[in-house]
């Protein structure tokens, strides 16, 4: 499963070697501690963490661009959003939060295996037994969520570069269509391989 959806990159390190779990919960409490900061500096004290982190994981720059890549027009979008509507402080933190929890969880989808990942979601669901749910699908269809948006993403990025190569970039229909097409070819091959696997129901 990692080589259909995964990003991970394999190593040593110490972050590649800590359970799923704890990485995991890391994530969710680091999430909660950059909505709750609220100055700047404490903020960029926070992105300097977060590139401790990447250099200490050995994923390598190439890796580490590119899972905040796919954010990084919505980010500069919502700098100026935030400049105009509120002030400069607002317009960093804001921004900063964003890019800093994407690149978080992304250092995790690097150094997790997909078959960790996913055992330890089936094992924090398997409650949902109690209603009729399988914990596995279910863990499944959240995996592939999550790892689905940066494929998005980074579709709708080459689709606006072809449309500027074209000279449309105004052009809604131009974008909209080519973006629905690729997405619905990605979805198709995701099911083709998850129906070789054994999952086509």
């Amino acid at each position: 499963m990692n080589g259909l959806t995964g990003a991970y990159v394999p190593g040593g390190s110490w972050l590649h070697r800590l359970p799923a779990g704890v990485k995991l919960a890391g994530l969710a409490l680091s999430c909660t501690a950059l909505v709750l900061l609220r100055p700047p500096v404490a903020l960029a004290g926070a992105a300097v963490v977060a590139a401790a982190l990447y250099a200490s994981a050995r994923v390598g720059g190439r890796a580490a661009w590119a899972q905040v890549r796919p954010v990084r027009w919505f980010a500069v979008v919502l700098f100026v959003v935030q400049l105009v509507f509120a002030d400069l402080d607002a317009a960093v933190s804001s921004t900063l939060r964003v890019v800093l929890a994407v690149a978080l969880a992304g250092l995790v989808t690097l150094t997790t295996r997909t078959a960790d990942m996913l055992a330890t979601l089936e094992r924090g669901l398997s409650p949902v037994r109690l209603v009729g749910l399988d914990p596995f699908r279910l863990s499944l269809l959240l995996s592939l969520t999550v790892r689905s948006v940066p494929v998005v993403a980074s579709l709708a990025t080459r689709v606006r570069e072809a449309q500027r190569a074209r000279g449309v970039e105004r052009s809604v229909r131009a974008f909209a269509v080519p973006l629905v097409v690729g997405a619905l070819r990605h979805a198709d091959a995701l099911g083709e391989a998850l129906s070789a696997r054994g999952l086509d129901d």
